[in-house]
């Protein structure tokens, strides 16, 4: 059997998991639909839509999306014409309005834009305490009964939160910004875990810091949100940087890469069921399917931790905002 085809045929093989509670079965990798959408700068429509079948193709049946994401859902909705079958599709109710009225019209704007009379996974994007979570999920339950939506799932919620939300309904999954260099391990997921809730955390990539292409002083596109991120400037920037270029080479001794890294380091967490990436192009998607086949060892996490050093989630998390706004993305 020669790379190539052992390659393809490993991620075709991908492994998959049941979300929580529910009967949604989904690949370890998540195919997150902020970049496609415009979110890290513009994507021509039909790259995309032969980005999201390469996806589907290499065994990633799971995809994340939100109506906040610009183009996102539409670009999906094209793409999925003959495939919906083939995937367990999620998008976000994004916005601050969780008014009844809202709520139906934002989901009937994205059942539009996806091309499809229902979602498998409906979720909150971000905590709105305005609006009592009580009524809020009201109205998802009455949805599941209407046949709209399937399952209910949380984005940015605290425990706390979490919990209060689960005295009003069924929660299957949970969407923690959770990776390599931003931690909300504890005591979301451990939390989560114990709750039989699944855990899909955004940010696998930290937008991109995990991805090993941007060095200090780079200078995004105006129509790329990254520009707005305080952890891309500075000497919080070049701090990760030096860390970055360090776990890169560590990679490299196992024939990978950063990316593959983050990936794997995520996926080795227990509490993990799948790990949403950003994807743009057909060449992340076969790097992001092959890194769902690196098992990392305890012995890895020791080395991989003893790499990351100084650099502690908790002094980025004091020189980072502690959410970051929905309309930003999560990828």
């Amino acid at each position: 059997m020669d790379l190539a085809f052992q390659e393809h045929y490993l991620y075709k093989q991908m492994e998959t998991r049941i979300l929580g509670k529910s009967d949604l079965v989904v690949s370890t990798v998540c195919f997150g639909a902020w970049p496609i959408g415009g979110g890290m700068g513009k994507v021509d429509p039909q790259k995309a839509i032969k980005t999201i079948h390469a996806a589907i193709d290499s065994g990633i049946s799971f995809i994340d999306t939100a109506e906040g994401y610009q183009t996102s859902e539409s670009v999906l909705g094209q793409a999925l014409k003959s495939r919906r079958d083939s995937v367990i599709l999620a998008t976000k109710l994004s916005g601050p309005d969780h008014s009844e009225s809202h709520i139906r019209e934002a989901l009937e704007n994205s059942l539009f834009a996806l091309n499809t009379d229902y979602i498998d996974l409906y979720q909150l994007h971000t905590p709105q305490p305005k609006w009592p979570i009580e009524n809020t999920m009201k109205v998802l339950n009455e949805l599941i009964g209407e046949g709209k939506i399937r399952h209910i799932g949380l984005s940015n919620f605290t425990s706390e939160q979490t919990h209060e939300a689960m005295a009003f309904g069924s929660i299957v999954s949970s969407q923690p910004r959770y990776n390599l260099l931003f931690r909300q391990e504890d005591p979301t997921l451990a939390f989560c875990e114990k709750s039989e809730i699944g855990v899909i955390p955004h940010s696998v990539l930290a937008k991109g810091l995990l991805g090993g292409s941007y060095k200090p002083g780079h200078i995004f596109d105006s129509d790329d949100e990254r520009r707005l991120f305080n952890f891309f400037q500075g000497d919080l920037f070049q701090a990760i940087y030096k860390v970055t270029q360090n776990l890169e080479e560590w990679s490299k001794n196992y024939g990978r890469d950063l990316i593959q890294l983050a990936i794997a380091w995520t996926l080795a967490n227990s509490a993990i069921t799948s790990a949403i990436v950003g994807m743009k192009s057909v060449a992340q998607v076969e790097n992001a399917a092959k890194a769902a086949t690196w098992k990392l060892t305890p012995t890895d996490l020791t080395e991989i931790d003893s790499i990351i050093g100084d650099l502690r989630p908790e002094w980025i998390k004091a020189q980072t905002p502690a959410d970051i706004p929905y309309k930003y993305g999560s990828y």
